[in-house]
C-alpha cells in the first residue's frame, strides 16, 4: 500500500492561475505591509515581510507546482525561526512576539499543505509532510507556546492536508464513476448495434441470397424481395442514424426495438434457397413485461442470424417460446454441424445475448446439442422487479 502510495502519479489538468490567485495575493501583500506598519516592534520587520511576501508568491504555484511552492514557503519558515533561534538570545532581540505566525496575512500559508495533498505526486506528498512536520517543532521552539496551542498547531495543518486529500479522493472517485457509466455506455450501445443494425444486416444478406437465387427462376419473387431489402435498409439507416446521434451529440434516441415475443413469429419463413425457420409460440405472452418481450426477440433474432451464418449443413431451426407464471423460457435449435457453429461463441452475438438476459435476472446457455445441431437455452423472469 505503501509503494502504491508513494508511486500515486500527479492528477491530470491541474487549472491555471485565475484572476482569484492574483487577488489573493495582492490582499495578502497589502495586508504585511499594513499589519507591520500597526505594530509597535519591528525588530524583525525586514525578515518579516521577506518570508510573508515569498508565502504570498508560492501560492501562485501551489497548483502546478505543488511540492516546489510547498518547499520554498516552509523552507523559508524553517529558515526564519532558525535564525530567530540561534541569532535572538545573541543579540537581545525577543523571539516570539513578532514571529511571522503573529501576522494575518501569512495564513495563507494553510493553503499550501491543501494544495499539495491535492495535486502533488504521492512521493511529493511524502516530502512535504516531512517538511511540514520538521518545520513545527522548530517554530514552537522559536516561539514557545503551551501544548494545547501545540496541538492546535499541528491540528490546522494536518486539517488542511486532509482536505485537500478528501477533495482529491472525491473528484477520483468522481472520475471513475463517469468512465464506468462511459464503459456501460459504451457497452449498450455496442450490443444495441450488433442485436438491431447488425441483425437488420444479416436479414438484407440473406434476402440478397434468395434474391439472386431466384433471379432466374422466378423474377417476379426476385423483384419481392429487392423490394423487401429496400425496407430492411431504410429501417437500418433510421437506427444507425439514431445510433451515430447518440455517440456524437449526446441526444436522447429510443435504442430499444419495439418488437416483442409476439412478433418473434415474423422470423419464420420456409426452408428452400435459405435456412427455413419455424416457430412455436405457447403460454401468455402478452402479460410478459415489455423490457422482457423485446429481449426475448433480439434474442431468438440473433440466434436465428448465428445459424444462417455458422451452422454449416443446417436445413432448419426452431424457435420454441413457452410463457408460465413465473418464467419466460426460449429455446432455439439447428440441425446444423454442431462443431462448425461452434466456433460462434468467439463472437460477440452470444456475448451481448448472455449480457441481455443476465441483466434482466435471467440466464442462457448456448452450445452443442447431444442429439445433434447447437442450441441456445435462455431463461427470463415472467416480470422484471424494480429496486
Amino acid at each position: 500500500m505503501l509503494a502504491a502510495l508513494w508511486a500515486e502519479p500527479r492528477p491530470a489538468d491541474p487549472p491555471a492561475r485565475v484572476w482569484r490567485d492574483w487577488a489573493l495575493v495582492v490582499v495578502l501583500v497589502a495586508g504585511t505591509f499594513v499589519e507591520m506598519l500597526l505594530r509597535e516592534d519591528k525588530a524583525w520587520a525586514p525578515l518579516v515581510v521577506s518570508v510573508s511576501l515569498v508565502v504570498a508568491a508560492c501560492l501562485l504555484w501551489r497548483r502546478t507546482q505543488p511540492l516546489a511552492a510547498f518547499a520554498v514557503a516552509f523552507g523559508a519558515l524553517l529558515a526564519f525561526d532558525v535564525v530567530r533561534i540561534v541569532a535572538a538570545p545573541a543579540q537581545g532581540l525577543p523571539a516570539g512576539p513578532v514571529d511571522t505566525t503573529g501576522l494575518l496575512s501569512i495564513a495563507g500559508v494553510l493553503l499550501l499543505p491543501y494544495a499539495l495533498l491535492r495535486w502533488g505526486a504521492g512521493r511529493e506528498v511524502a516530502l512535504g509532510l516531512a517538511l511540514m512536520l520538521v518545520w513545527l517543532p522548530v517554530t514552537h521552539v522559536a516561539d514557545p507556546t503551551s501544548p494545547a496551542e501545540m496541538v492546535a498547531g499541528y491540528g490546522f495543518f494536518l486539517f488542511s492536508a486532509a482536505m485537500g486529500a478528501a477533495v482529491r479522493y472525491r473528484t477520483s472517485s468522481r472520475v471513475r464513476e463517469i468512465e464506468q457509466v462511459r464503459l456501460r455506455q459504451r457497452n449498450e450501445l455496442a450490443r444495441e448495434l450488433h442485436d438491431t443494425v447488425g441483425h437488420r444486416v444479416s436479414a438484407i444478406a440473406v434476402q440478397a441470397q434468395a434474391g439472386r437465387a431466384l433471379s432466374a427462376a422466378d423474377p417476379e419473387r426476385a423483384l419481392a424481395t429487392l423490394v423487401t431489402i429496400e425496407e430492411e435498409a431504410s429501417r437500418t439507416l433510421k437506427e444507425m442514424r439514431a445510433l451515430v446521434g447518440v455517440l456524437r451529440d449526446g441526444t436522447d434516441a429510443d435504442l430499444a426495438p419495439r418488437r416483442g415475443v409476439a412478433d418473434i413469429e415474423r422470423l419464420a419463413r420456409p426452408g428452400g434457397e435459405v435456412l427455413g425457420v419455424r416457430v412455436q409460440v405457447s403460454g401468455d405472452v402478452d402479460a410478459v413485461d415489455s423490457a422482457v418481450s423485446t429481449a426475448v426477440y433480439l434474442i431468438a433474432a440473433e440466434a436465428v442470424t448465428n445459424a444462417t451464418r455458422h451452422a454449416a449443413g443446417a436445413t432448419q431451426v426452431t424457435i420454441d417460446v413457452a410463457a408460465s407464471r413465473g418464467q419466460v423460457r426460449l429455446r432455439i435449435h439447428d440441425d446444423g454441424a454442431a462443431s462448425t457453429a461452434g466456433s460462434a461463441p468467439a463472437g460477440f452475438g452470444l456475448r451481448g445475448m448472455a449480457e441481455r438476459a443476465s441483466l434482466l435476472g435471467g440466464t442462457l446457455q448456448a452450445g452443442p446439442d447431444p442429439h445433434g445441431g447447437w442450441s441456445v437455452d435462455a431463461s427470463l423472469p415472467h416480470t422484471v422487479r424494480t429496486a
